[in-house]
């Protein structure tokens, strides 16, 4: 028998409004079908509204598994996705993000609002604390994250941030490339092929 390949476990942070720009909407439909059709595991903040929403429901029509974590009071508000593969309902959104963090082997930031932001800075931070070494992907779907990335440059420029730093996360417009890159860093770091 063949070696077993432990499928990859993408933790997404993207936006739960339903009222962005069409692109953004392709973007996460890409993903979905991506995800599953490299038979990547999602694990998301299980929700079925925005671009959670079209992201889940893309992954669950391709035959996707996908994990949702959401905190017991949007979930109560009836904003789980129920066709997800496996819910997880936590206290708090502090706790949801400990368990996407866990249960994750990458990382992959969208366009969202306060919440994303949060969550991908929140990301980039333990890893430049290397509390974890997992890759992420900042997906720069329309040049979303243009201003931040900006800032980012002006806070290594004025040496708050160290340039090394920038290593931490990989940007990129385009699902297929974003997809490859966590393919290729999960497997140097373990040292197992990914198909």
């Amino acid at each position: 028998m063949s070696h077993l390949k432990k499928r990859l476990t993408v933790c997404v942070f993207c936006a739960s409004s339903d009222h962005v720009g069409e692109q953004f909407q392709d973007a996460a439909r890409k993903l979905g079908t991506e995800l599953a059709l490299r038979n990547m595991v999602l694990v998301y903040g299980g929700g079925n509204n925005g671009l959670m929403g079209v992201l889940s429901s893309q992954m669950h029509e391709e035959g996707g598994t996908i994990v949702g974590v959401i905190p017991h009071q949007l979930n109560d508000m009836g904003f789980g996705y129920d066709r997800v593969s496996e819910m997880i309902v936590t206290d708090d959104m502090r706790t949801r993000k400990t368990i996407m963090e866990q249960r994750a082997d990458a990382f992959i930031g969208m366009a969202g609002g306060f919440g994303t932001l949060e969550e991908i800075l929140e990301i980039i931070t333990l890893k430049q604390l290397e509390i974890h070494t997992k890759p992420i992907v900042i997906l720069n779907t329309d040049n979303f994250f243009a201003g931040l990335l900006e800032q980012f440059e002006k806070s290594m420029g004025e040496r708050f941030v160290e340039e090394r730093f920038r290593s931490l996360y990989h940007v990129t417009s385009s699902v297929s490339d974003a997809l490859d890159y966590l393919e290729r860093h999960c497997s140097a770091k373990t040292g197992s092929p990914t198909g």
